[in-house]
């Protein structure tokens, strides 16, 4: 499966409060979680996020609370796949189980500027700077955790795993 979009880049410790700010913890939907997604650190972003982007940051990416509406809030978006030099363990867990895909690489985190055009190959974990021609590879996906993505997360995933039984 590959992805296709303009770079949004981020640095270090960009942290689950910044993601969705805890005034909005209020409600659990997705589109009103989007439209305050990363607000009090790219006030703009709600505004310039378009289908299919991809996120970009530096390390330690999701750091804070645990919070599930952080990855959510991004999907909700319209962001297909984040690229981040680390992410924090449980943003990781939590981004699968919602079936946003993430990626560590650190080289592709560092060379890849705001507004170039990336390709994301989820099946070998190849990704592509489309504007300057180079080529990162990053750990793929085991292919539960494809399945996991594919079935849009975790509980699409298993009802599909538990149809029929």
């Amino acid at each position: 499966m590959e992805i296709r979009g303009k770079a949004i880049k981020y640095g270090d410790n960009v942290d689950t409060d910044v993601i969705i700010p805890a005034r909005y913890l209020n409600t659990s939907d997705p589109v009103e979680l989007a439209r305050h997604c990363m607000e009090d650190l790219d006030p703009d972003f709600a505004k310039k996020v378009r289908p299919g982007d991809i996120m970009v940051a530096g390390k330690n990416f999701g750091c804070g609370s645990s919070r599930e509406h952080a990855p959510i809030a991004i999907k909700a978006s319209g962001i297909s796949c984040v690229i981040a030099e680390t992410f924090a363990r449980i943003f990781y867990r939590n981004s699968i189980n919602i079936g946003l895909p993430i990626l560590e690489c650190p080289e592709a985190a560092k060379d890849i500027s705001d507004g170039d055009e990336v390709a994301v190959d989820l099946g070998t974990g190849k990704i592509t700077n489309l504007s300057n021609g180079r080529t990162y590879v990053s750990m793929p996906f085991p292919d539960f955790i494809k399945e996991i993505i594919e079935s849009d997360g975790l509980i699409g995933y298993v009802k599909k795993q538990t149809a029929g039984k």
